[in-house]
């Protein structure tokens, strides 16, 4: 059986954590800053963890 591939994009957007959870960024934080208070840019940088209902799909992608 040939070695599965991570998919790329996944790799750049989730982390495991030591318990195997997999974590996340926030959407909404890259760009058009100026107009979002300082209260929503501050709660959206925050790493989220995803939810038990998607992890088994995005551990797919990240090949695991």
């Amino acid at each position: 059986m040939p070695k599965l591939k991570t998919n790329s994009g996944s790799k750049k957007r989730f982390t495991l954590t030591g318990t195997g959870k997999v974590k996340r960024k926030h959407a909404y934080k890259s760009h058009i800053l100026t107009k979002k208070t300082k209260k929503q840019k501050r709660n959206l940088t925050h790493v989220a963890v995803i939810t038990s209902a998607d992890q088994k799909r995005v551990k797919a992608l990240l090949a695991m």
